[in-house]
């Protein structure tokens, strides 16, 4: 047995209304149109919905057993039409990103196309930003959302009004220029040129418990600001660097050390805490650049430079506790933040 939906509503409004020309003018059509409509589902069910001997309409059990599940459908059609229209019309409007210079390209490539095909209405706005200047920019709102790269062990806590979870986590890995000798311990390092990161990044504190643990001392320590320049800094032999894997794996004319590195790497994304009409368009934004992130962890572990495939899991934040865990947009990878 098959029931028409649109059947099914005219019955509701018939028992509704108490009759079929009240029926008819709620639904903007006539009578006759209604009576037809009635008539076709009494023969798809084969029993009569309505009592025609009685000089007003009343519907038989059947029918108003009918009218009952027409209602439904009824409800269920204006929840779903007050939601969509909720949603489109909230999705929309300007969202700032800031993330670091080497999220930009793979990031959104692929998330501001996206955007652009769901949630026309929402203009994303990118900003070259990092933690120092990043989280202050948020907190006033001149951010709506930001990536940041972070330690795990010496994780940045969470500023009042703001909250975080982690995108992607991964191993740190040790990298020397292709013309080195191939360390195999970590005391083979000492005294070699190194190329280190700005006080307080992520990079900095790894390679601060490296250091610490080995004894380790640079001959030279050259300072590059974003992973990337490091990545280029090793291209042209000029001395080793801590990265994350998979950056490390990726660095052409280097070296990939097998060697224990404590602490992992991980990406975090901050968003403020409010419930104002922006935030269906943060959302949204911050969806499309979690899957962005997923795809370029995708991308890389599909890659013949990935010495292990990645796995896409969704880490606890270092601020949350299991229970109080904000939950991600949709899903976790990984990109370049520095």
């Amino acid at each position: 047995m098959e029931l028409d939906p649109k059947r099914l509503l005219t019955l509701a409004l018939i028992a509704e209304h108490g009759g079929i020309a009240p029926a008819a003018r709620a639904l903007g059509t006539t009578p006759s149109a209604v009576s037809q409509q009635l008539s076709r589902l009494e023969q798809d069910l084969g029993l009569p919905l309505v009592d025609r001997g009685a000089s007003s309409v009343r519907l038989t059990v059947a029918g108003r057993l009918l009218a009952g599940f027409g209602e439904r459908v009824e409800r269920a059609l204006a929840d779903a039409a007050h939601e969509l229209v909720a949603y489109t019309e909230q999705a929309a409007g300007p969202v700032s990103i800031g993330l670091p210079l080497a999220a930009v390209p793979e990031v959104a490539a692929t998330a501001l196309p996206w955007l652009a095909e769901h949630h026309p209405g929402i203009e994303p706005r990118l900003v070259e930003a990092y933690t120092d200047d990043g989280l202050p920019a948020l907190r006033v709102g001149d951010l709506d959302i930001l990536l940041v790269a972070d330690d795990r062990e010496t994780a940045i806590p969470v500023p009042p009004g703001l909250h975080s979870f982690v995108v992607f986590e991964g191993l740190y890995r040790i990298v020397v220029p292709a013309s080195w000798p191939t360390p195999t311990s970590p005391a083979d390092l000492d005294g070699r040129p190194w190329v280190g990161a700005p006080a307080g990044s992520a990079r900095v504190r790894a390679f601060g418990r490296f250091a610490a643990k080995h004894g380790i001392t640079p001959s030279v320590e050259h300072l590059a600001v974003h992973q990337m320049t490091t990545r280029a800094m090793v291209s042209a032999q000029l001395g080793a660097a801590l990265l994350p894997e998979y950056i490390a794996a990726t660095t052409p004319g280097a070296t990939l050390c097998d060697l224990e590195v404590a602490g992992t790497y991980l990406v975090r994304m901050f968003r403020r805490r409010l419930t104002d009409r922006s935030v269906p368009a943060v959302e949204a934004a911050a969806s499309a650049f979690y899957d962005a992130m997923l795809v370029g962890a995708e991308r890389y572990s599909d890659s013949p430079q990935a010495p292990r495939p990645v796995h896409i899991v969704h880490p606890q934040d270092p601020s949350q506790t299991a229970s109080s865990r904000p939950r991600p947009p949709v899903r976790g990878g990984s990109t370049n933040p520095d």
